[in-house]
């Protein structure tokens, strides 16, 4: 660690973590300021207390990455129960309604999940982190006010159903979901049941990815407590977005927030490296210029 008025600084970069369930996504955040010695740490990407898997933390200067990061594609293994109506549309809710859903057959739960694959608009579950007039939903919901949210576009590119379990008058679906940032795995859940007049629920959610960083890679807070491993910030960012290695000359530009020429690496961030390897900043294409959008070097 770089030393700072006698105070060691943790190096720069990524922490990913296999969430436990009963955990917020800020209860993860509390603990990885203290593991790497440090408030400067913020998250890609809230996953919900009930849900377990992939959280992406930002220690130091990875914190500027953050909000490009969870804007990147996420994989979740979920179960969703149809019969069941709750008031979140996941198992932590209370039940609103319950209704028997044995008669839907699998042929017609393949129809109802293809419909719901694709682009899609997605109304939010009440219970979401959602600001309404600047107040979240899930605060007004939980003060008994019914929220009006609007419809969103997300992208569902694959509802994967793997096993369909028939339990009395309700069905479980075991499924793995790849889809876009801003996807609430429990709406689909929600929406699933509502095709078929049932109701549905999400009874398990488990992220195994957001973009490049997979369960392979996450740990979880025992092991970190042990060894606090960090992925520097350049392989963190070598990792996740294209990669732009410049002059000696076009980093000095960079490191003072100039354009440099578009490289031709398409929409998002690119990744700008010196010639020692170092990561000078995140650029993204404008034309025929690429500009900065952080600059990580002095």
């Amino acid at each position: 660690m770089k030393s700072t008025g006698g105070r060691p600084v943790p190096p720069s970069g990524l922490i990913v973590v296999d969430k436990p369930a009963g955990w917020t996504s800020h209860d993860v955040v509390g603990k990885m300021r203290r593991l790497a010695g440090t408030r400067r740490v913020g998250h890609a990407g809230t996953l919900d207390p009930m849900a377990t898997g992939v959280l992406v933390i930002g220690v130091e200067k990875a914190t500027r990455l953050l909000g490009h990061l969870a804007l990147t594609e996420k994989v979740y293994d979920a179960t969703l129960r149809l019969g069941v109506a709750t008031t979140t549309d996941d198992a932590e809710g209370e039940i609103v309604s319950e209704a028997p859903a044995a008669h839907v057959a699998d042929e017609e739960i393949l129809r109802g999940v293809a419909a719901l694959t694709g682009l899609i608009t997605q109304v939010p579950p009440q219970v979401s982190a959602i600001k309404v007039n600047g107040e979240r939903a899930y605060k007004r919901a939980r003060a008994g006010e019914e929220v009006d949210l609007k419809g969103r576009p997300v992208t569902v590119h694959a509802f994967d159903v793997r096993a369909v379990r028939r339990v009395g008058d309700v069905i479980d679906l075991d499924a793995t979901i790849r889809c876009s940032s801003g996807t609430y795995i429990r709406a689909l859940a929600r929406d699933l049941g509502a095709a078929f007049g049932v109701g549905g629920h999400l009874t398990r959610l488990r992220r195994t990815r957001v973009g490049p960083y997979d369960l392979t890679m996450a740990r979880t807070v025992e092991e970190l407590g042990a060894e606090c491993t960090i992925l520097p910030i350049a392989d963190a960012v070598a990792a996740a977005f294209p990669r732009m290695d410049v002059s000696s000359d076009q980093a000095r530009q960079v490191a003072h927030g100039a354009p440099l020429p578009a490289p031709g690496l398409g929409k998002g961030p690119i990744g700008v490296f010196a010639p020692d390897g170092t990561l000078l900043a995140l650029v993204e294409e404008h034309g025929e210029r690429a500009r900065p959008l952080a600059v990580f070097v002095p």
